[in-house]
């Protein structure tokens, strides 16, 4: 029987999307924070929100979660998340 080599290397073309500026201070930044929808993700999101707000003076936060854990988030949803001047999104297992 013969030896089969594979390519591991990907095909794909790589994404022309980057990184947004970093925000020079959080203090009076609407921060949003995105939940995967699994169980631990709650309490892990309720104190990152409180160190948000009294450690980095960040005024308001939009919670959202994903309708599907293992799907991407909605476009609807990410729209909405657009507005906020930084997002963190969370994953709790």
């Amino acid at each position: 029987m013969p030896l089969i080599v594979l390519d591991p290397t990907s095909e794909c073309v790589p994404s022309t999307a980057r990184m947004a500026p970093a925000l020079r201070s959080l203090a009076g930044a609407t921060v949003g924070l995105l939940d995967n929808g699994k169980a631990n993700v709650t309490p892990f999101l309720d104190h990152v929100e409180t160190v948000l707000r009294s450690a980095h003076g960040v005024r308001d936060v939009v919670r959202r979660r994903k309708a599907n854990m293992s799907a991407p988030a909605a476009p609807e949803l990410l729209r909405e998340l657009l507005a906020c001047d930084a997002v963190v999104s969370a994953v709790g297992d």
